[in-house]
């Protein structure tokens, strides 16, 4: 072969390498229009059996890609956008409650002559948890869910109460009898994402169970959990197995009831965990709770602890002044836990609430009625791309269309509420549920979205603070899907980036 037919072929390969290089390279497909782009991730195996909905809205309120945006789809915890926007809409951000303690009878040398009633109004910040991005900021987190307990003995022993005749009742009647939602699978109901709604709350109204090894192998597993307040009946099942075995362990309950029991297996080299078990009684959890503080500053309750969710009950003893009383904390720490970690008991009661506020009726009904007023009549949501049956999304038949979504984003960051929404809202990098997305990516710490996950269901809609410093709204629904969930995220925050581009 010449030098000049060898350099010729030389000179072929490189072009074609040229080439090659030149239609994959990053500075090609970006310069490609966004909607091609977005197709071109939307239709590759295997998210091409999914079903999509994306919308993407710019900073002008024009529509700039749209798949399915005005279907309806299964929202998953994209569902909390709904009432943590309504809310901060209708609420104002200081706006509380008050849990109370009433007497069915005259106090007399120390003594209350009748029950004492603990009556609570859906305040959820009876609890251990944090209530802003900076946990260290002062009074962003609660460590002690016995706190607000402790005032209401102590305001009691300043008033001179020492002995209670009567009993000790929690009332939760405040809200709706119906604790819980007819949406929610029956296995669900063992744990703290679908607790029991009513007008008390404790410590999410669950228990924090520990496990971990045991001491030798073939021990049972070392099980405990908090608060302990005398009425789990907690039975141990499990056995502790070598070192290289994984866990297989679980919790169970007979329905109803306060009897749980662990059962499966703990590797001698586990690290242990924590679950949280929810409470089939929260009124009769939130009593006995406070009979627990009550003993500790001395004053004893004679009767027995009971609850009720008859509203017409203690009627006449809330007519009196109360014994003692507490705030709850303000509306826009309701909301941080809501969007910022998707806590589902939290939305719930926030939706009641927003029922008994503006519908009359602390109900899951009453409370559906009012987002869906509010968002036809105020933020203009074609009825048709809408409905919904709970707060949280736990519930497999609530419906949204993608379009829907990012009217209610975009209505919301107009309006003077949206410091409350927007400080509970996950912003990537920052403490939440975005914490580990888009890190490395060109949007790292430019996403604020609320992230939604249940069973063939991954959701993500908020905003995208895009370097030209414009915002934009998008809402991202897949439906029916069978990858693994890691998979999924990938593939939903890769559109993202696409987005922001």
């Amino acid at each position: 072969m010449s030098r000049r037919v060898g350099a010729w072929a030389v000179g072929r390969v490189l072009f074609a390498l040229l080439v090659l290089i030149f239609l994959h390279a990053p500075t090609r497909l970006s310069a490609q229009p966004l909607a091609k782009r977005l197709d071109r991730r939307l239709d590759a195996a295997p998210f091409n059996r999914n079903l999509w909905g994306v919308v993407v809205i710019d900073d002008r309120g024009r529509t700039v890609y749209a798949r399915n945006a005005d279907r309806l789809f299964v929202p998953a915890s994209n569902t909390k956008i709904i009432v943590s926007a309504v809310a901060s809409a209708l609420l104002p951000p200081d706006f509380t409650v008050q849990t109370s303690v009433y007497g069915t009878g005259p106090v007399a040398n120390g003594t209350l002559e009748g029950d004492l009633v603990l009556y609570g109004r859906g305040d959820p910040t009876f609890g251990v948890r944090c209530y802003a991005v900076d946990t260290m900021a002062p009074g962003a987190c609660d460590r002690d869910p016995f706190e607000k307990y402790r005032k209401l003995a102590e305001q009691l022993r300043t008033r001179g109460v020492s002995v209670v005749r009567g009993d000790l009742v929690g009332d939760g009647s405040y809200f709706e009898p119906t604790s819980i939602h007819y949406g929610w699978e029956s296995y669900d109901l063992n744990w703290w994402y679908a607790a029991p709604v009513t007008g008390l709350g404790f410590n999410d109204n669950s228990i924090d169970i520990s496990w971990g090894a045991g001491p030798t192998v073939g021990a049972p597993a070392a099980v405990a959990f908090t608060p302990d307040l005398g009425d789990v009946v907690m039975e141990n099942r499990t056995r502790t197995v070598p070192a290289d075995s994984g866990d297989n362990i679980d919790f169970f309950r007979r329905a109803g009831t306060m009897s749980v029991w662990a059962e499966g297996t703990v590797s001698a080299a586990s690290r242990g965990g924590t679950e949280y078990f929810a409470m089939p009684d929260p009124d009769l959890f939130a009593a006995r709770a406070l009979r627990k503080v009550l003993a500790d500053y001395g004053i004893a309750v004679l009767g027995t602890t009971r609850s009720t969710s008859d509203s017409t009950a203690y009627r006449a003893a809330r007519s009196a002044p109360a014994l003692a009383e507490v705030q709850s904390r303000p509306l826009k720490d309701w909301v941080f836990p809501i969007l910022n970690t998707s806590q589902n008991w939290y939305a719930e009661m926030l939706l009641k609430q927003l029922g008994r506020q503006f519908g009359g009726e602390g109900s899951w009904s009453k409370g559906i009625e009012v987002e869906r007023r509010f968002l036809i009549d105020s933020i203009k949501v074609d009825s048709t791309q809408i409905a919904f049956t709970d707060g949280s999304g736990l519930a497999a038949n609530n419906l949204i269309s993608p379009m829907a979504f990012a009217q209610v984003l975009r209505y919301i960051a107009g309006h003077p509420g949206f410091a409350t929404f927007n400080a509970g809202l996950p912003h990537a990098q920052q403490v939440g549920s975005l914490r580990n997305r888009f890190r490395g990516t060109a949007l790292e710490g430019r996403v604020r979205a609320k992230t939604g996950s249940i069973s063939r269901v991954n959701t993500l809609s908020g905003y995208i603070d895009r370097p030209d410093g414009k915002v934009w709204t998008f809402s991202i629904q897949a439906n029916h899907h069978t990858q693994r969930g890691r998979d999924m995220l990938a593939q939903i925050d890769s559109l993202v980036v696409e987005m922001g581009k």
